[in-house]
């Protein structure tokens, strides 16, 4: 353990070193910007979009370089590597590729500058969807970050399955309770089957938060997580039980995948699609860009098979269905000197035509309403434009620097659930932690 620390303190001093030797020469070049962001596995699209873009900025503006600088690592790396290379003005890009979710954190630290005045300034700010807008909006109410895509949340569906079951190909459920019998009337037909396939294991982390309790929590009474209006913690938190007993049902009807699936930490990377393209998975609690992830895979002709429909509210309840939503976004650095030209490639990058590259190029949403009609995006597969109206009612987790504490213990939450704890005790045991996490004061029932 101490040799691993002081080899960390080492490999993070000589990062240091290396990224100040490499930020220094374009940092102190006037006419040189630098753009950081994340280039490994699926964001290889964000690397042709930055090239393209780079070569725009440099036509248009001449005498004006732009110096790319991807980060190749996996994502929690990039995180932490980006932070590091923020604490310094002499190292900090001045343009970042960030995510939504980490958004809060880096505006507190200081890394981050409001970007209200300027895009009051920028006629096409008034293109983008109300809510996606939410991913760049920081606690202190201002605007740190431009969003570039989105996804939506909701229930993929397997038609044949659902035919041979003698339920509708068509299916628009309306209730929890009414997933639950779709997902108990196929098991019954077809008892090798998963009836509902959610994210529930340990190795899936975030997705487990957001995907599936967050799903859930969002479409009850309770309605959130976070106050806004009161800036509380809802803990305790009616809908957090009627969520925890929602998956108890499900589990201990062995309506979703088995014990044995949710503890190995390859269902989710592997087994998981490739179940749903056997036809083994009836339902699927997922995001719009699983069809992404098919059709990477080389399942090409999914939509013969799949379709999809929005998660319903707990009873029905207005406004009858609920999705979750997440994204990237790109933010200028509070230290840079180069503001005005970093925003003018922000604003290049961020063009319709440049979104709808991308977003073609990637399978996710635009936060961009002109760039989701265009036919080019709308049209890309069967239920693109399903999952676009789902932008118009999503919600954001809450992007405050407690959110991934508070959603560390939403997922030791779900392992007790799994491990057959009564759904009312885990909501006690995780309310009495987020009041540890939060403090109290910052707490209310809901």
């Amino acid at each position: 353990m101490r040799r691993r620390k002081a080899m960390a303190v080492l490999t993070a001093g000589v990062l240091g070193v290396s990224l100040a030797a490499c930020g220094g020469s374009a940092a102190s070049d006037p006419n040189t910007i630098t753009v950081a962001y994340h280039r490994y596995g699926n964001t290889q699209n964000v690397d042709g979009w930055m090239q393209r873009v780079k070569q725009q900025y440099e036509q248009a503006h001449p005498g004006k370089t732009v110096k790319l600088d991807p980060v190749v690592a996996p994502e929690s790396e990039y995180l932490s590597k980006l932070q590091l290379r923020m604490r310094s003005a002499s190292t900090a890009p001045d343009v970042i590729y960030e995510d939504s979710f980490n958004l809060n954190s880096d505006v507190e630290a200081g890394y981050l500058a409001p970007l209200d005045e300027r895009l009051a300034q920028w006629p096409e700010w008034n293109q983008y969807i109300d809510t996606t807008k939410q991913a760049g909006r920081a606690a202190d109410g201002r605007t740190y970050g431009v969003p570039l895509d989105t996804d939506t949340r909701g229930l993929w569906y397997n038609r044949d399955l659902f035919a041979r079951a003698g339920l509708p190909a068509d299916w628009k459920p309306r209730t929890w309770e009414d997933v639950l019998a779709a997902a108990r009337q196929v098991k019954q037909r077809f008892p090798d089957v998963i009836g509902l396939d959610m994210s529930l294991g340990k190795a899936e982390g975030e997705s487990v938060s957001m995907q599936t309790v967050e799903m859930l929590l969002y479409g009850t009474e309770t309605g959130t997580l976070y106050d806004e209006q009161q800036k509380k913690w809802i803990a305790p938190s009616r809908g957090f039980a009627d969520a925890m007993s929602f998956l108890s049902t499900a589990i201990g009807e062995n309506l979703t995948q088995s014990k044995a699936q949710i503890a190995d930490a390859q269902y989710d990377k592997t087994a998981r699609d490739e179940l749903a393209q056997q036809g083994k998975v009836a339902i699927r609690l997922d995001g719009s860009f699983a069809a992404g992830n098919w059709d990477a895979a080389g399942w090409k002709n999914w939509s013969e098979t799949m379709s999809a429909t929005a998660m319903p509210t707990q009873f029905g309840q207005a406004p009858g269905s609920v999705s979750m939503s997440g994204g990237w976004t790109l933010a200028l650095s509070a230290s840079g000197k180069k503001q005005d030209d970093a925003f003018e490639f922000v604003k290049l990058a961020m063009s319709k035509d440049n979104v709808v590259e991308y977003s073609i190029a990637s399978g996710n949403l635009p936060a961009r309403q002109d760039a989701a009609a265009d036919p080019r995006v709308a049209d890309a597969t069967p239920v693109t434009r399903f999952w676009i109206g789902l932008l118009g009612n999503t919600h954001y987790r809450p992007a405050l620097p407690e959110y991934p504490k508070v959603s560390e213990e939403i997922q030791q939450s779900v392992l007790e659930v799994v491990d057959g704890r009564p759904p009312v005790e885990v909501a006690d045991k995780w309310a009495q932690s987020v009041s540890r996490v939060v403090e109290a004061a910052n707490t209310r029932a809901g």
